[in-house]
């Protein structure tokens, strides 16, 4: 039943919304130079990588120390305020990638340091929206973060699923937590015995 729902709904969301996915794509070429969409690898059910899909907000990095909220172009400040940014991943959640609702899909590279509990966030389809984005999204820490995801895990219903529908089109309409408080969204943090070595540690060589 969950995956009709989600096939039903991105496809018809995708016919609906060509004219303005359209529109968008071309307000970003006309904008800034390079590809309409930005792909990355993520991690999805069980761990197993695919590629996600966005609207590309950012232009190449001018030196490799140059923050991302510097990178942002006109048109990607307005759509990562708006979250549509994420409309895209609608294609994901049609092949069978994502779901409408789930954990958001993490970097491969941050997965292989989750603990197996953190692990049990992987258990379910990764979501367009899900508990953690409506409770508080980047402004609360990934270890946060991700125990709201297993609680989603344990607990997701047609009742909770709902409640989360509900809250995510209250913040499509005023947007919050979409950036940390710092300005730039924190990373992953990678437990100190997973890091890599200091140069010169004796451990490193």
């Amino acid at each position: 039943m969950r995956r009709a729902v989600d096939v039903v709904v991105s496809a018809a969301a995708l016919v609906f919304l060509a004219p303005f996915l359209a529109v968008v794509a071309a307000a970003i070429k006309l904008t800034s130079h390079g590809p309409v969409l930005f792909t990355q690898a993520r991690a999805g059910r069980g761990g197993a990588e695919f590629t996600i899909y966005k609207f590309r907000t950012m232009r190449p990095q001018r030196h490799p120390d140059e923050a991302d909220s510097a990178r942002l172009t006109a048109a990607g400040r307005a759509l990562r305020a708006s979250s549509l940014d994420e409309l895209p991943q609608l294609y994901n959640v049609l092949v069978g990638d994502m779901s409408l609702i789930g954990p958001r899909p993490t970097l491969p590279e941050q997965v292989v340091h989750y603990s197996a509990h953190q692990r049990r966030r992987l258990e379910v389809r990764p979501g367009l929206t899900g508990w953690a984005q409506v409770n508080g999204r980047n402004s609360i820490s990934w270890p946060e973060r991700i125990e709201l995801d297993i609680h989603y895990v344990d607990n997701r219903s047609l009742r909770l699923d709902l409640e989360i529908v509900s809250r995510t089109l209250r913040l499509l309409a005023r947007p919050d937590g979409i950036t940390h408080a710092s300005g730039e969204n924190p990373g992953f943090p990678v437990p100190a015995a997973d890091a890599p070595p200091e140069r010169g540690d004796a451990a490193g060589s």
